[in-house]
Parts: C-alpha cells; sequence; structure tokens
C-alpha cells in the first residue's frame, strides 16, 4: 500500500504449481494448495476490506485448468475451480459497495511458473500450442492488460465474471 491509508485495487495472484494426481496426492499437498490458492485471498481481501475504498476492483486469478482437466492437475485445478466460486459470492457480497470483483483464468503462459516448464521447455510449448486455437503459448503482455482493463473504469460494469485469457486453449 506504500503508505497510503486506503486503496482501490486489489489483485489476488498468489500461486504455487501441483503436480499431484488423485493416487499421489497427499494431505499436506492439500492443504498446501488449499491455504496458498483459496485461504489466502479469502483472508487478505477480508482483512483489506476495511481499508478498500467503494468502488472498487478486485481481481482474482485462477487457471484454464479450473475449465479442463489436464494430467496431474487433480488438486491444483479444483483449487483454482474454488477461486472462482468464491470470486461470484465476493461479487455479491461486496455489490453493495459497488467493489467489483472478477476472475481471470491464464492458460499456459512463458513465465517462471511451476519452475518455467512453458518458457523453458520448447517441446511442452509446442504441445501446449497446438492445443490453442491461436497456436502459441502466452506471455505475461497478454493477461497483464487484461487485469488492467478489469480494474480500470472501461469494465466497472463487469462483476463476477470469469475471464479465461488462454488464446482459445481447448475450445
Amino acid at each position: 500500500m506504500l503508505g497510503a491509508s486506503r486503496f482501490d485495487y486489489l489483485v489476488n495472484n498468489a500461486g504455487t504449481s501441483s503436480t499431484a494426481t488423485l493416487e499421489n496426492g497427499t494431505e499436506a499437498e492439500l492443504d498446501m494448495q488449499f491455504a496458498i490458492h483459496f485461504k489466502g485471498p479469502f483472508l487478505l481481501t477480508q482483512k483489506l476490506l476495511p481499508l478498500m475504498n467503494d468502488g472498487g476492483r478486485i481481481v482474482n486469478i485462477s487457471s484454464g485448468l479450473a475449465r479442463f482437466s489436464f494430467p496431474g492437475r487433480t488438486i491444483y485445478g479444483p483449487m483454482k475451480a474454488a477461486v472462482e466460486a468464491l470470486t461470484r459470492y465476493m461479487a455479491m457480497e461486496l455489490g453493495a459497495r459497488r467493489i467489483a470483483v472478477n476472475v481471470v483464468a491464464p492458460g499456459a503462459i512463458a513465465t517462471d511458473f511451476s519452475g518455467g516448464v512453458v518458457r523453458d521447455n520448447p517441446e511442452v510449448a509446442k504441445a501446449l500450442a497446438s492445443h490453442t486455437a491461436l497456436g502459441r503459448v502466452g506471455g505475461p503482455e497478454d493477461v497483464g492488460p487484461v487485469i488492467a482493463g478489469l480494474l480500470s473504469d472501461n469494465f466497472g460494469w463487469v462483476n463476477g465474471q470469469r475471464i479465461e485469457v488462454a488464446g482459445g486453449i481447448h475450445i
């Protein structure tokens, strides 16, 4: 908040990957994923609400894996689906304060997430791009403007929505 006593925007972007399956997922992994992906945004938002200006905006970050299934994402994908449900409830509860809450669900993005596997492994990037209508994986420059738009007055009437930024993967 950099010295400000009030603020207008919150982006809940904490996350970590998981390659757990139903067979090998552990209770500890489940608890960790829940703490990071659901409990963290819930409690942070709850704690910051008294400082947030009416008319503000919240963007939660999900994943394309909340919409489609992929091997080795049996804990991660459902946690992101929970974030999407939480977003709708936040939007409903905060509507009286004119705080819009939306969720952005990136697809395969070439960053350091998951150890940079999409960014640093050409075979992985090529395989994911082959399932994407636009024929490539995304970059931060594809996701950032969408988040910025949702935080702007230009999208002030958008509320409780899931915006997938994934180039049309698995459509």
